[in-house]
């Protein structure tokens, strides 16, 4: 009997190479990404509501000092969930999804916080269905 593989959720600077691996490619900010042309920007889709609230990204700053306190905040929002998250998921849960973002702090982003978020999710729905 084969062992399925659980499809993965991955993270990644939109200024990185396009990979084949990479899967489906969803831009996770709720802005632009600077510098960026549309038509060089290779992704299926634009997600901007999983990305956290306008208040809190201001708040946050890209300030590593405030990084726990936003990362409780925004895992606060995502389990208050929205279509987004919610489709975001689903998807996740049959493919691989690569999380795209334009922040050049890859270690305190939302997108590793999104990523954890989904992870878990998928755990839990994999642990309903044993």
């Amino acid at each position: 009997m084969m062992k399925s593989v659980r499809p993965e959720v991955a993270v990644k600077r939109v200024y990185d190479a396009v990979d084949t691996t990479d899967g489906l490619r969803v831009l996770v900010d709720r802005l632009w990404p600077r510098g960026v042309r549309k038509s060089d920007l290779h992704m299926d889709m634009w997600l901007k509501n999983v990305a956290p609230s306008p208040d809190l990204r201001n708040w946050f700053g890209h300030d590593p000092h405030r990084w726990e306190g936003f990362k409780r905040r925004y895992l606060e929002e995502l389990e208050d969930g929205n279509d987004d998250v919610v489709r975001l998921v689903s998807l996740a849960k049959e493919q691989h999804v690569t999380l795209l973002f334009a922040a050049h702090d890859t270690e305190h982003n939302h997108a590793i916080i999104l990523q954890d978020f989904i992870n878990k999710a998928l755990q839990v729905e994999g642990s309903k269905n044993r």
